[in-house]
């Protein structure tokens, strides 16, 4: 089916947003973000540039903002390890399915688990020196993508970084993830919602244009490849 991408498309809802989306292809799809993630996500990246330099002034603390089935934490707190370098770790997210999903397979990654909003940790008065999120964007409406962005600045500590990070939507994105999953699709991502959430999702985001003229002033708005796009607040 043809779809129009010169829009974003906020009629349309992930599968696995809703609440009674089937439990076991909800846990397949966690599960399996993991390889996704890896892929297009490129998470080394905000490991290296924006994590390591700080966790080697000393410990960092961490917040992944809606952070699904936490793979991504789970990379940072192995990178950590694996660098000799300490940090405490909060993966938040307002589904309670995805952080009891995360909660039972955190393999020993010492991952604090929050089933919590974003404006729970600021009434709370918590401070985090790199707050992130992967994905979760074009997830929100108007009203929610301004209180996530406020609330980040809120739990920034001094010297620290928010660095919100989602697809960019194109025609051309849409049509590379079709064809990349179309062979996985009774296979590796059967019975999950990876495929055509992930097709959904691409019809959400934002371009980076867009969002940039939706964000605050002092944010920073940039397209990566592959078909990225990073809303970044740094505090100096």
């Amino acid at each position: 089916m043809n779809h129009d991408l010169s829009v974003r498309d906020v009629r349309v809802r992930e599968l696995m947003d809703e609440a009674d989306a089937d439990l076991g292809m909800l846990e397949r799809t966690y599960e399996r973000f993991g390889i996704v993630n890896a892929l297009v996500s490129r998470p080394g990246l905000l490991y290296r540039r924006d994590i390591r330099p700080r966790a080697r002034r000393g410990p960092v603390r961490i917040l992944d903002i809606g952070a699904g089935g936490a793979d991504v934490c789970r990379l940072v707190a192995a990178r950590l390890r694996r660098d000799g370098l300490t940090g405490s770790i909060t993966a938040l997210d307002a589904d309670a399915r995805a952080i009891d999903w995360a909660a039972r397979h955190d393999r020993g990654a010492g991952i604090q688990y929050r089933h919590a909003l974003s404006s729970e940790l600021v009434a709370e008065g918590a401070q985090f020196d790199v707050i992130f999120s992967n994905h979760v964007l074009h997830h929100l409406g108007d009203g929610e993508l301004q209180g996530i962005l406020a609330d980040s600045r809120h739990l920034l500590a001094p010297g620290g970084i928010v660095v919100h990070r989602d697809i960019a939507r194109s025609p051309a994105a849409y049509a590379l993830f079709a064809a990349a999953t179309w062979p996985f699709a009774r296979t590796l991502f059967r019975g999950s919602f990876i495929r055509e959430d992930g097709l959904i999702s691409i019809r959400r985001s934002y371009t980076p244009r867009e969002l940039a003229a939706a964000v605050p002033e002092g944010w920073q708005v940039r397209g990566r490849l592959p078909a990225r796009l990073e809303a970044t607040w740094q505090e100096t």
